[in-house]
């Protein structure tokens, strides 16, 4: 049996990266800074599908928290098979109207956290011949929509230097590129997307399905759907100056 790690497992698209996961009968570890929520998820999951549940409760934004989960990573006692960098959220200002600190600590788990746990996990893999990361990007990251689209950019070139380098040490990265999604992750940053419908609204089952298969067919970058498959594709090929445009890119504020 393999075990799973999964960041920000208590909602959204960790939550149901864990779901799926304990379904197909991996044991977890799961990551998050509410401890509450995580036991309760971990007791649930646990009843329902008799998998090993390891809560690590931690914000990845504080370095010696962040320590702690790397340090799980690299355990070989108790090798981790699976790791999902999923953790993040999203600031719901311009850059000059948000605090500096604010934008320090977003780059912290967007960024930092990510390139910390994968440098863990890689070298413990390695060293074992095998395993996979799955890094959660963002449709965000091809264009230019603040400190938020800036940290997803730079998942996606990391997991996708990070393939090329582990493609013949036995363990896969796949950069995940979610666009809308129906979690709370829009609520909790002050965003406001109104009804949350159309085509371009997926449910995270079916995303978090997708990846999984992708991951484990070896695919580096995963674009859930075909609309977001054919808008990255458009997004390459749009010239920088107009992906620059606040009113294009969503950052148009009306002063008050």
């Amino acid at each position: 049996m393999s075990t799973a790690l999964v960041t920000g497992a208590t909602a959204g698209i960790g939550r149901e990266f864990a779901v799926q996961l304990a379904a197909q009968g991996e044991d977890l570890v799961v990551v998050a800074r509410d401890t509450t929520r995580l036991e309760a998820l971990a007791a649930e999951l646990a009843a329902a599908h008799g998998v090993a549940v390891e809560v690590l409760s931690a914000d990845l934004s504080d370095r010696d928290q962040l320590e702690r989960v790397a340090e799980r990573l690299r355990d070989e006692a108790r090798p981790v098979d699976l790791l999902v960098n999923n953790a993040g959220y999203g600031l719901g200002s311009p850059f000059v109207d948000t605090d500096v600190a604010d934008e320090e600590r977003l780059l912290d788990v967007l960024v930092r956290a990510v390139l910390v746990l994968s440098h863990a996990a890689a070298r413990s893999m390695t060293a074992r011949g095998h395993g996979r990361i799955i890094n959660v990007a963002s449709v965000a990251g091809y264009i230019t929509s603040g400190t938020y689209s800036a940290a997803k950019s730079w998942v996606i070139v990391f997991s996708e230097s990070l393939a090329g380098q582990l493609a013949d040490r036995g363990v896969g990265v796949t950069t995940l590129c979610p666009g809308f999604v129906r979690t709370e992750f829009h609520e909790r940053a002050g965003i406001d997307k109104g009804e949350r419908s159309g085509p371009f609204w997926l449910d995270a089952t079916d995303l978090v399905r997708d990846a999984l298969a992708d991951s484990e067919r070896g695919r580096v970058v995963s674009v859930p759907s075909p609309q977001y498959k054919a808008l990255v594709a458009a997004l390459r090929h749009l010239p920088r100056g107009l992906l620059r445009n606040p009113r294009v890119t969503g950052l148009h504020r009306k002063r008050p």
